[in-house]
């Protein structure tokens, strides 16, 4: 039997071709139920032979704040991150580089930082630290069974960006981003992350700030043309 759709609910479209990552947020609290109605939306995404690996932990308030402090401090005390995901043994390089500084130049211009602002940049990294100062915080984990397997962080790439596309859906911002959980020990702590779980990704939610100017910043996108090939089709 076809399900019911929520009135005000924005058409598919809308929803992919309208979202931003919202790094500027309103500090008004995102009501329980809603978080636990967007999140059964973003398991609705596709896994390996339907293993769904994922796991969230949604933290808020004092935990949340002890996180941020923790992670701050650490990273500004020069600990090594953490992260308990693959980063590569060297920075992006070639065109994946120049979109890394494309999207950096569109952020740095809308809130006008200069390239020689030392300080405006510093702001901003740490920021990223603080999950954007978002008042919910979302970390993605996975089943330490599944470690190695390239499918199960796939898989929670597949949850997130469907919890990303579900929180627009329903007025709210995201931002997937790694700064937050660089200091994987702070996290564990503060949000009770299970032994058994390796924490793969961060997720700031909440009430977009449409004061914040870096919330209109709309990341360029590469051509189907320059991403797709296409076999066998017709000229």
């Amino acid at each position: 039997m076809p399900r019911e759709i929520p009135e005000g609910s924005m058409e598919f479209d809308d929803v992919i071709l309208g979202r931003r990552s919202i790094r500027g947020y309103k500090p008004d609290p995102v009501p329980r139920e809603l978080i636990e109605e967007i999140i059964t939306l973003a398991m609705r995404a596709p896994s390996s032979m339907n293993v769904q690996p994922w796991n969230f932990y949604v933290i808020t308030g004092e935990p949340l704040d002890r996180i941020r402090a923790g992670n701050t401090e650490r990273n500004l005390a020069g600990v090594p991150h953490s992260r308990e995901f693959r980063v590569g043994t060297r920075g992006f390089e070639g065109k994946h580089r120049d979109r890394q500084v494309g999207v950096a130049k569109q952020l740095f211009g809308a809130m006008g930082i200069a390239r020689d602002d030392k300080e405006g940049r510093q702001d901003w990294v740490l920021r990223g630290f603080r999950q954007f100062d978002a008042p919910v915080c979302i970390i993605v984990t996975f089943d330490k069974e599944l470690e190695g397997m390239d499918d199960a962080p796939f898989d929670c790439g597949a949850v997130a960006t469907a919890l990303v596309n579900a929180a627009w859906s329903r007025g709210l911002g995201a931002v997937i981003n790694s700064q937050g959980i660089m200091q994987s020990p702070v996290v564990r702590e503060h949000a009770g992350v299970a032994d058994d779980q390796v924490i793969m990704k961060s997720i700031a939610l909440g009430w977009p700030d449409e004061t914040f100017p870096a919330n209109a910043v709309v990341s360029e996108r590469k051509s189907v043309k320059e991403a797709a090939v296409f076999v066998g089709f017709d000229a």
